[in-house]
């Protein structure tokens, strides 16, 4: 496979990507003369300064490539300006991987990655293996979310749950598979064929679902997704952010994400769906609480105000239109 180049937002984590950068340096060889392109979102509070120093007194110049942006568009508007910036400089460039700048790359990781895209020709997404901070492998891989997802979700029941499991988002580790719907944008190589069909990603998302959504077009493209278990990164989840898994309250873009991606995938109805179902799922939890049958564990660490802000922030939405400006996502190509 041709060159491969990584792309790397910052916002606001600068020691975070010099850490990522170090640990990319030895791996160098696995980009066949890719490069890195680190994208500063607007931070604004001298990121860009203090990567530029590094990259100079470290001696990085040949192979990291600083992108200041204009303003903080989120993920997708800056890993966009990235892939437009990549596919220009390098007109043989293979791929692209998207890296968090909250990572660690281990040896192997882009090698695995683009040799499973070149020995599939069908996979035009794969995604790594991901290490939280303490070793332990996290889900990395999915199913797309769904109506029916949200029942078992808001249920928090095991036997719904083995009943709906091929509609589970993140399914148990460990996989028995390869082929999934999406991967985690913490690190997911995209062939350069996949940017000719579904372009780049959906700018409306500010963060969350970008990369859910990505995939879903890559599918309806005729492309598919795949989960290399061989490729490893660790990932400080929520460090580049600031949200990290627990009852801290989730910013308000998180739900206008959710909401976002149900509408494109399924239509107004289909979001409707999704959160009656989800609310059905929920009552039903209370409901044995109330009556001391049981209740499965899980929803205590679920963000504060969840509920609330999920179905309340979705009925305002609704009845402010919203939706009417999102547009439907379509089959692009025959399957391939």
């Amino acid at each position: 496979m041709g060159p491969a180049h990584v792309l790397v937002v910052n916002y606001r984590t600068p020691e975070l990507v010099l850490d990522c950068l170090r640990s990319i340096q030895p791996l160098l060889d696995e980009l066949n003369g890719g490069r890195v392109f680190v994208g500063d979102n607007w931070s604004q509070d001298g990121s860009a300064e203090i990567i530029k120093r590094a990259v100079s007194v470290n001696g990085w110049q040949s192979w990291v490539v600083l992108v200041e942006l204009p303003v903080n568009g989120g993920f997708a508007y800056g890993n966009n300006a990235l892939i437009r910036r990549a596919l220009a400089d390098e007109p043989s460039l293979a791929a692209v991987i998207l890296l968090n700048p909250d990572t660690v790359v281990c040896r192997g990781a882009f090698l695995y990655l683009l040799r499973y895209l070149d020995d599939h020709s069908r996979v035009g997404v794969a995604g790594s293996r991901i290490l939280n901070s303490n070793g332990i492998q996290e889900c990395s891989a999915h199913r797309f979310p769904s109506p029916l997802g949200e029942l078992a979700d808001g249920a928090n029941f095991s036997l719904l749950s083995r009943l709906l499991r091929s509609r589970i988002v993140s399914p148990p580790l460990p996989y028995q598979r390869q082929s999934f719907d999406w991967v985690s944008g913490a690190c997911m190589a995209v062939r350069r064929a996949v940017f000719e069909d579904v372009h780049v990603f959906d700018e409306g998302y500010f963060l969350y679902f970008e990369e859910v959504d990505f995939c879903l077009s890559a599918r309806l493209a005729g492309w598919e997704c795949a989960f290399v278990s061989a490729a490893t990164v660790t990932h400080l989840e929520g460090a580049s952010t600031g949200i990290a898994k627990g009852r801290q309250r989730r910013p308000a873009y998180w739900y206008t994400s959710r909401r976002r991606f149900f509408v494109k995938a399924y239509g107004i109805l289909g979001l409707l769906l999704a959160d009656a179902l989800w609310a059905l799922g929920r009552f039903t939890l209370v409901l044995r609480r109330g009556l001391a049958l049981g209740g499965e564990t899980g929803v205590e660490r679920e963000p504060s105000h969840f509920a609330r802000d999920l179905l309340w922030g979705d009925l305002k939405a609704v009845l402010k239109g919203e939706w009417r400006t999102i547009e439907r996502l379509r089959p692009r190509v025959h399957a391939r």
